[in-house]
């Protein structure tokens, strides 16, 4: 962040941000702050630019952002650049929480059988 992180912009972030452009409500999340300057953040949604568009509502600027997990797929071991296969696990984890989704009913996904 471009400047200190206060408990203010903690609570805020965690209720849920008014975002004018999208002209819609982010979902609550959980904020843990590391430092004076640096948190975590966990959501339950992922729109585009999420975390950038909440902080800067605020008045804050990312100046570096990191994703390390996403739903039950982590970076753990990866260097920048690299990749690996997801495990069969993985791909039952994501196919079991596509198919709670509204996403899923939407679109028919058809990748994801039982």
């Amino acid at each position: 962040m471009d400047r200190d992180i206060s408990q203010d912009f903690k609570d805020r972030m965690e209720k849920g941000i008014y975002l004018k452009d999208l002209d819609t409500t982010t979902g609550r999340c959980k904020v843990l702050k590391e430092g004076d300057r640096t948190f975590r953040i966990i959501l339950t949604q992922g729109l585009n630019r999420q975390i950038r568009r909440m902080c800067e509502s605020l008045g804050y600027k990312v100046e570096s952002l990191l994703r390390t997990r996403v739903v039950n797929i982590t970076i753990d071991g990866l260097e920048p650049g690299q990749y690996r296969y997801l495990t069969d696990e993985e791909i039952s984890g994501l196919c079991e929480r596509l198919k709670m989704s509204s996403v899923h009913k939407e679109v028919g996904h058809d990748d994801c059988r039982s």
